[in-house]
């Protein structure tokens, strides 16, 4: 008898284990899409970006055949990796949620702006699937997008969304997002007519500045650490500089023309925990005009008894030219100034009057001239909303005009559903834009919020 009942029971438990199993709602299909169905091409090089809806379990291969208009490969452009047969063979790594590739102009080709490629998923490995976005159409040329739906990465590696390691610029009429690691970079040169510099608030860096103008001659001894601390309650707005992006106003005084008036400043590059980094990670700073074109940054190591030294040269192309105290070199992050309109990502804001990091922040693209406003639907829906709606509207130039208004982090987590954004680019074009997700809460994931942008007027 005893001898029956056991594997009954051994039977029954497994049928009940089993069913418990099947009972677990299976994952969404994992589905691969271009990241827009239009893209534009202004420059020596693009890139052309692939996305899944979730990350890759196994690395998948993705085949994707491309289709020449007026041009020919090889001649007029290449790729990178190289296509064969007019076909590239790529592979998602096992855990990625993407892949990318660049299309790259020979060198010393003239276009006339007609020509283009037509990509297209030819094949995806399973168990990914194909999804919406099957073709993109590269243009040699800037486009004007008429909009698109996109998911911004902000998420850097393994870090939590809530503190993305990226902060994404976005150009709505060319439909590119380019997302850089906000650390970095620790310093941004102003490209304009003034002499001024900004920290990276991005980073929640402080700065001091010290009475003295020989670099070498600061040491830790001129100044208590635990004032550089900021974040958790901690730190005053006089660390950092102004959130509105007011040039005026930063923590770096206007740079004299007269080097003795420069004096040193001691950086703080990392905060956020209301504490200093250790000693040997602070870094001292100092920064004079080179002629009317540039300017020469002093720095080193707090504890360091000498200086580099690292020009930089003014771009007019772009509103900062930036630079890394750890590597010691200039790099680049925001992309040409005409070419993005508002960036997402972390930085140190305020919430009444304590200096506060957020997630999530959206601010313009101020230094160029794009404008903004929002639009409450009990006005008027997203949907509904045409060109014949833009009278009476009041666009501003703030630069946190959007800000942390389109979600909400307390209460009903989410995006809020009942704003829309209007985002007027450089060149007049007018899109209406909508968050629509950005948190669990809301079916949507953190670190990469989800947005859709329509062209509403197109500029002159």
């Amino acid at each position: 008898m005893n001898k029956l009942i056991k594997p009954l029971l051994v039977f029954a438990f497994l049928g009940i284990f089993s069913a418990c199993k099947d009972d677990e709602p299976p994952l969404p299909d994992n589905l691969a899409a271009f990241e827009s169905a239009a893209q534009g091409f202004d420059g020596e090089q693009v890139e052309v970006k692939i996305v899944l809806s979730r990350a890759a379990e196994s690395a998948t291969a993705i085949s994707v055949s491309l289709t020449p208009t007026l041009l020919t490969y090889g001649t007029q452009f290449t790729t990178d990796p190289a296509a064969t047969n007019n076909t590239l063979a790529l592979t998602v790594p096992a855990g990625a949620t993407g892949i990318s590739f660049k299309v790259i102009k020979k060198t010393g080709v003239l276009l006339n702006g007609d020509e283009s490629i037509q990509f297209k998923l030819a094949s995806v490995a399973a168990p990914v699937l194909v999804g919406t976005n099957t073709e993109t159409k590269l243009s040699f040329k800037a486009i004007v997008s008429d909009g698109t739906a996109i998911t911004l990465n902000g998420i850097a590696a393994s870090e939590a969304g809530v503190s993305a390691g990226n902060s994404v610029f976005l150009d709505l009429s060319a439909n590119t997002q380019t997302p850089v690691l906000r650390n970095s970079w620790d310093l941004g040169f102003n490209a304009g007519t003034d002499f001024r510099v900004i920290i990276n608030n991005t980073n929640v860096a402080s700065a001091i500045e010290i009475n003295k103008s020989d670099i070498n001659a600061v040491t830790a001894a001129d100044i208590n650490l635990d004032q550089l601390g900021l974040g958790q309650g901690m730190g005053t707005f006089s660390l950092f500089d102004d959130v509105t992006g007011d040039l005026t106003k930063t923590v770096i005084k206007e740079i004299s023309a007269t080097d003795a008036d420069n004096k040193v400043y001691v950086i703080n590059r990392l905060g956020g925990t209301g504490a200093a980094l250790p000693v040997d990670q602070i870094y001292k700073v100092r920064i004079l005009r080179k002629g009317t074109t540039g300017y020469t940054l002093q720095y080193a190591k707090l504890t360091d008894t000498t200086f580099k030294t690292l020009d930089i040269t003014k771009d007019a192309a772009y509103n900062f030219q930036f630079a890394s105290l750890v590597t010691g070199a200039a790099v680049s992050v925001e992309p040409v100034k005409a070419r993005w309109d508002i960036v997402w990502g972390y930085s140190i804001y305020f919430t009444g009057t304590t200096p506060y990091a957020f997630s999530d922040l959206v601010f313009l693209n101020r230094y160029a001239g794009t404008e903004a406003a929002e639009v409450l639907t009990a006005t008027t829906t997203y949907d509904a909303f045409a060109e014949s709606n833009l009278t009476g509207i009041t666009f501003s130039k703030d630069r946190d005009v959007i800000g942390s208004k389109w979600r909400a982090t307390t209460g009903t987590i989410g995006v809020k559903t009942d704003r829309f954004y209007l985002i007027k680019d450089t060149s007049g074009n007018i899109y209406k834009l909508r968050f629509v997700s950005f948190h669990a809460n809301d079916g949507g994931e953190r670190g990469k919020p989800k947005l859709e942008y329509k062209l509403v007027k197109k500029g002159a």
